[in-house]
């Protein structure tokens, strides 16, 4: 082919604009031998933004643990994680951000996150069956969470649905922080045989190269630049960076994705996401040491006129990129014809490492594979941080000037009707819960989403989890106790923890106290995951969560969202939260604190916003789950409930309301009462033994050295706390489910 002279430099100056620091333009000269063009400038800028290269995160990353008896592939290998199941049978699952998109379009940022999430899963073979999500909003009085939250919802419910996959988990919780800047991750979880796993590779010389799916369209341009920028006045400017999804094309996609797998015809394959088809050639072709020449002219797109680096940057939804073998593309085109989806070659792998791409016959961008890539030539940072000065006030915090309300019953009705507690119905009503008939706790709740594994004994356990406020008191406490959670969650519901997968929402990285915050929950996520022996799998960093307005700058809570993955080996251990018959009685295992610490009761109710973060001792944690274990293994537990937001009260209404049964307890005087009930120390779980096997519970519990309490029974349909009234279930019950939709009517 006839090459034309590529178009004129662009300059610094255009760097600057394009988010490029003058040094990494600088490296971009060393890399190409010359100064870059425009096109070539916006593939630097947004391979290597925060979003795509991890530039400022990846030399705290690489000290996760990442190497586990279970895992078939380590973190950043493929586009997910992948987990041995046994029976021959594979798990792959991830979590992302898409905060940024869901601040100025709730409905599109939220769906495409959906969309996204569920790519990266079946792109590498496997068959999503489970979705999950973590949600962060703020001021719930305020008109604007309210829009947030209703599009939000409805994106994820709108595309999840007619995607046709079941959220079986997730988590919604609300703080002025989020206010201008929500947090929307969601999680996708995978079933696929072992060996029919697809890499994400490019090899081979004269292999074609083809774009599936959908049009190229001009949304989601520079998204990836966008998510690695604050939130400011200007940021709804930028709505084209927010792309548009379509969750018919996507099952489209998904069906035709895994029958062209089985043809056996594929080299690799990669979803389209962040940075469209730049991403995905690079990655591929660095991947696989080889180059490839692609002609943009050749990309179906759906708007006139596009020019080279729109189709190049573009990020429109449901594409995605195949390496077919040399004499096999009918067999490939033939799959895609079926399912009615684009698919045609649009270039071709080379020797070397070059990209080269063309339009109408003119070369427009020519950059080596591997200096767009992590672990290539993106570059690294090791960035400075700070302990923030609010990190020694909260040991100012003094519990013995918290008085001890009089009407403790009055509290108890308050923190049902706290929205970071209530009913999260609202919400949940408008996720299918039960397409595909795999949810085993959508009737039987349990602390963990449990997915069943047709055809085994087996079923998965999946969580995610993240108290932002332990976090933001002590990052290095805070994720430990998010890892703890999640696996507390998987034990309580029968299962054994196998593996995570994390969602790490910061401020700017450029800021040395929210980098501090970074490091610090980078170190207690590595501390917690190597005690409970869940390797990291993957994930996604996501910074810049944040707004500005004027010379005002307010992070978010560091959020390092965890999703763990967890099995039943045996589906007969499925064990809910919720009390099964009066009469039964119930016991505490694990110590309670005299700690109000970081509570939403000392949040919310006394309005104290700092102090240190709830009593937790890793240790006497993995001592609590291995027991809980062998509780449930021998069948002594009617129900497992661990104790977390709210405290025991709330612990012990939620497994009481699923049944509309009440409860009687007493509490333990040696403890201040509000912290006894209210309190959120770690460690500790509700469960419920029927009376003929008090017994086996006191031999059971005798080879340990966890605590287990006699508190009560349940009784009646009332509650009664050291013989007061604290109410009658039904009013209970009224008040938590009622607060959010009272939220989102008003």
């Amino acid at each position: 082919m006839k090459e034309s002279k590529k178009p004129e430099t662009a300059g610094s100056e255009a760097a600057e604009q394009l988010g490029l620091l003058p040094e990494e333009y600088e490296k971009i000269i060393d890399f190409l031998g010359r100064e870059p063009n425009f096109t070539e400038l916006s593939i630097y800028s947004v391979m290597w933004s925060e979003h795509c290269s991890y530039k400022n995160s990846i030399k705290w990353l690489k000290t996760l643990p990442r190497k586990g008896e279970h895992l078939l592939a380590e973190a950043g290998e493929e586009n997910a994680g992948l987990v041995d199941l046994g029976d021959n049978l594979a798990c792959a699952f991830k979590i992302e951000s898409h905060n940024h998109p869901s601040a100025l379009e709730p409905y599109q940022g939220a769906a495409t996150g959906v969309g996204g999430i569920n790519r990266d899963i079946f792109t590498m073979g496997a068959r999503p069956i489970a979705q999950l999500n973590s949600l962060r909003f703020g001021n719930p009085s305020l008109e604007r969470t309210k829009w947030l939250m209703k599009g939000v919802v409805k994106g994820i419910g709108d595309y999840g649905n007619a995607f046709g996959v079941p959220v079986v988990a997730g988590e919604v919780f609300f703080d002025d922080c989020y206010t201008t800047n929500p947090l929307v991750n969601a999680m996708s979880v995978g079933i696929v045989k072992k060996g029919n796993t697809i890499s994400a590779i490019s090899y081979g010389k004269g292999n074609p190269v083809f774009i599936v799916g959908s049009s190229t369209g001009k949304d989601g341009i520079h998204g990836a630049t966008f998510a690695s920028e604050d939130i400011t006045e200007q940021s709804s400017e930028k709505i084209p960076a927010v792309q548009v999804g379509d969750p018919f094309a996507e099952k489209l996609l998904l069906e035709a994705s895994l029958e062209v797998i089985k043809t056996g015809a594929v080299i690799g394959m990669q979803d389209m996401g962040a940075a469209g088809i730049t991403c995905s050639t690079s990655e591929m072709s660095a991947k696989g040491k080889h180059g490839m020449i692609i002609h943009l002219d050749k990309v179906p797109t759906r708007q006139d006129n596009m020019l080279p680096f729109e189709i190049l940057l573009s990020e429109s939804q449901e594409r995605m990129l195949l390496v077919v073998e040399k004499g096999r593309e009918k067999e490939v085109k033939d799959v895609f014809d079926k399912w009615d989806l684009n698919c045609v070659q649009i270039g071709e792998v080379i020797e070397g490492d070059l990209l080269r791409y063309y339009y109408e016959g003119q070369l427009v961008a020519e950059v080596p594979a591997d200096s767009l890539v992590l672990g290539g030539g993106a570059p690294v940072y090791d960035r400075p941080y700070t302990e923030p000065k609010y990190f020694k006030e909260k040991d100012l915090f003094d519990q013995a000037k918290i008085p001890i309300p009089e009407n403790l019953p009055h509290v108890a009705r308050f923190l049902l009707g706290c929205h970071n507690i209530a009913s999260k119905k609202w919400v949940i009503d408008q996720y299918d819960t039960m397409v595909g008939t795999k949810n085993m706790t959508t009737n039987r709740p349990a602390d963990a989403g449990v997915v069943n594994l047709k055809g085994t004994r087996k079923a998965l356990a999946i969580s995610v989890d993240c108290n932002p406020r332990y976090v933001h008191a002590d990052p290095e406490i805070g994720a430990a106790i998010a890892v703890s959670e999640s696996a507390r969650n998987i034990v309580c519901s029968g299962g054994e923890p196998l593996a995570i997968t994390n969602c790490l929402n910061f401020g700017n990285p450029y800021n040395p106290e929210v980098y501090w915050q970074f490091v610090g929950a980078i170190k207690g996520m590595t501390k917690a995951c190597n005690k409970f022996n869940t390797p990291v799998t993957g994930g996604n960093v996501s910074f810049y969560n944040q707004a500005s307005s004027g010379s005002k700058t307010e992070p978010v809570f560091p959020t390092p969202v965890i999703g763990m993955l967890g099995m039943l080996f045996d589906k007969k251990h499925l064990t809910g939260i919720a009390f099964r018959r009066e009469g039964d009685l119930i016991y505490l295992l694990g110590d309670s604190k005299n700690d109000i610490n970081c509570s939403e009761y000392l949040y919310n109710y006394h309005g104290v916003k700092l102090s240190p973060p709830p009593a937790f001792d890793i240790d006497e944690e993995y001592r609590l789950q291995e027991i809980i274990k062998e509780l449930i293994k021998t069948g002594v537990v009617e129900s497992a409930h661990d104790v977390a937001d709210g405290g025991l009260f709330v612990a012990l209404f939620e497994s009481a309301k699923i049944n509309r049964l009440g409860f009687s307890i007493y509490t333990d005087h040696e403890i201040r009462k509000d912290a006894f009930l209210f309190g959120e120390s770690q460690s500790r779980v509700v469960v419920s033994v029927d009376p003929d096997n008090e017994g086996l519970l006191a031999e059971v519990m005798a080879g340990s050295d966890v605590s287990f309490t006699f508190i009560g029974e349940v009784k009646g349909n009332d509650v009664f706390i050291d013989a007061e009234h604290f109410g009658n279930m039904e009013e209970l019950i009224n008040i938590y489910e009622n607060c959010i939709p009272n939220m989102m009517k008003e």
